[in-house]
């Protein structure tokens, strides 16, 4: 039976118990909505004693499935002040996996000013243990100290600097499987402060002696059923660019037709962005000795991951990402892939997200605190951040709380929220998801990229929204979404696996009904309750004014088209 943990950190005691009934035949993000809204004060104060830090796998953790051992982290956002699921890969969740825990809950806050860390050991005993000779202490060091004192069969779930500030952009670190970079960033919504709050540095797991077994009610029917969908997902990834090159290929989908944002969402086309594509990243990576086609988790096919050496041969940074480009580089009018790879590493250290530093770095620009494309300029800002200074403290706390400060009248956000590296006049299913997704503007949650470069391009932009955030629910309840893309058609074999796993029949609607319907709901009933409204779930103003540069477009969806997009 799968098991979780309670730390409790006004008592600093852990305790394993049995995972509850009501949670079995959940995971990721439907596990972390059903928990808060059962557990968490809806109107409790984000870094307060009442909230908690959620870690959790997924529904089909430790099997054979691909892609299952992804780590959702949640709690009450300090960012949006709302519900935060933030899903990441690396190698913990794997290792949970083996464990044989399900999840991990942190509650109340110590009395003191201590630091600790939660280890469970290759004994698959969990402790409590005092981190405060690692104060300070940044993620890629810290990840290295671990692995001097523990070897290298494990994983960790840390937090830099950023995370002890209670910086709102803070993020959440995990290391990748295979080399041990703690480069793989639950980065949305500030949940490092949420860590930060509760004074747990990490979440350090070493690979059992003796690992778990996943009891099944059938288990041969559900491996005949997992090796289809592993090879419907297998051969989809042999021609995606997300394999054969990286999430970075999507520079190339977006860079030409006023997707891709340019210097503030501007709506401008930036002709320097194959500079930062796809071409360029596979030169580099060829003379550099740098790498892709790697798997972040144990067992995965579409291994989109990279490694990205500097000039000199070096590591830079890892998990290179598209979204991470787009914004540091043409938002800020920056065509300089290694000045972006440093600005990647720096937020990965110090444990920032790198959507809501980039345009926080924007609205410096965008207000001539900095000028527009100045990458030395750009990386002085995040140094600051670094050092902690009274402006890299402002940096740390987002988009919006910078935007403000410096007057910024274009200020890219909903629920608090940066977006993320898409014009949504130019793909209005996903303005749509960005304004009405429970999380705060977020891609992940439904990206639609469908037709929309003309004001007829409204057309059925809803659908696809509501659609993609129900499929996104489940989808990351259970995997990777990159490759759930690739098994869209054999969706109805995942009601034959849940059967075979947990029992019970093979019912499609508790995949999509139960963990993607019900899941979005929950979502939006905890952030009501959390005081947000309808006007919560809009986009900001100049995107329904200002027509794009690039093709003519703005934002038109209705307010009604929005209010009703979630009546089932």
């Amino acid at each position: 039976m799968w098991s979780k943990l309670v730390v409790d950190m006004q008592s600093l005691t852990v305790s394993k118990e049995p995972l509850d009934d009501a949670y079995r035949e959940l995971g990721g993000k439907a596990l972390i909505a059903q928990y808060m809204i059962n557990n968490v004060p809806p109107q409790c104060d984000p870094l307060g004693a009442q909230n908690q830090l959620i870690l959790c796998t997924s529904v089909f953790a430790g099997t054979k499935f691909t892609t299952t051992h992804r780590l959702s982290i949640g709690g009450k956002s300090p960012l949006t002040g709302g519900i935060k699921e933030s899903n990441v890969g690396g190698y913990a969740a794997a290792l949970l996996a083996e464990q044989g825990i399900k999840l991990i809950v942190v509650k109340n806050i110590p009395a003191g000013d201590g630091l600790w860390m939660l280890h469970i050991d290759a004994a698959g005993n969990a402790s409590l243990e005092d981190a405060g000779a690692y104060a300070g202490v940044n993620n890629y060091e810290f990840a290295g100290k671990m692995r001097e004192r523990f070897g290298d069969k494990l994983a960790t779930v840390s937090i830099g600097s950023a995370g002890e500030r209670l910086y709102k952009s803070a993020s959440i670190q995990v290391t990748e499987f295979g080399y041990g970079h703690p480069s793989r960033a639950a980065g949305r919504g500030g949940l490092g402060a949420l860590m930060g709050s509760k004074r747990i540095k990490a979440v350090v797991i070493e690979k059992p002696k003796e690992p778990f077994k996943v009891q099944y009610a059938d288990e041969a029917k559900f491996n005949e059923v997992c090796q289809k969908l592993n090879k419907m997902i297998a051969a989809g990834a042999k021609n995606d660019p997300f394999h054969n090159i990286g999430t970075i290929s999507t520079i190339e989908a977006t860079g030409a037709n006023g997707i891709l944002p340019v210097d503030n969402f501007s709506g401008k086309l930036f002709p320097a962005y194959t500079e930062v594509g796809a071409n360029k990243f596979m030169t580099n990576l060829a003379t550099r000795g740098g790498r892709n086609k790697l798997a972040c988790q144990p067992g995965c096919v579409v291994q989109c991951s990279n490694i990205y050496n500097d000039q000199d041969g070096n590591y830079l940074t890892s998990g290179f990402e598209y979204e991470t480009i787009a914004l540091f580089g043409p938002n800020c009018h920056i065509a300089d892939l290694d000045a972006i790879a440093k600005m990647d590493r720096i937020c990965d250290d110090i444990g920032v997200d790198t959507i809501e530093t980039a345009n926080a770095v924007a609205m410096c620009m965008e207000t001539g605190k900095i000028k527009w494309g100045d990458a030395d300029a750009a990386l002085a800002l995040l140094d600051e951040m670094v050092k902690g200074t009274e402006f890299g403290k402002l940096l740390g706390n987002g988009c919006e709380a910078v935007g403000q400060s410096l007057g910024c009248q274009r200020i890219p956000v909903v629920k608090h929220q940066a977006l993320p590296g898409y014009d949504p006049r130019n793909t209005k299913g996903t303005g749509i998801t960005y304004a009405t997704s429970p999380m705060g503007a977020d891609h992940t949650a439904g990206l639609t990229m469908g037709r929309a470069f003309d004001d007829c391009g409204r057309a059925a932009q809803a659908y696809a929204s509501n659609k993609l955030q129900v499929a996104m629910c489940f989808a990351d309840s259970m995997m990777c979404i990159f490759a759930f893309a690739h098994m869209v058609p054999g969706i109805p074999l995942l009601a034959d696996m849940m059967a075979a796993l947990y029992g019970g029949k093979a019912d499609i609607t508790r995949v999509t009904i139960g963990l993607g319907v019900k899941t979005l709901l929950t979502e939006r009933a905890f952030n009501k309750a959390a005081g947000m409204t309808a006007e919560d779930d809009r986009l900001p103003e100049f995107f329904y004014k200002e027509r794009s540069a690039a093709t003519g477009s703005q934002f038109d969806i209705n307010d009604y088209e929005l209010e009703v997009l979630f009546d089932f």
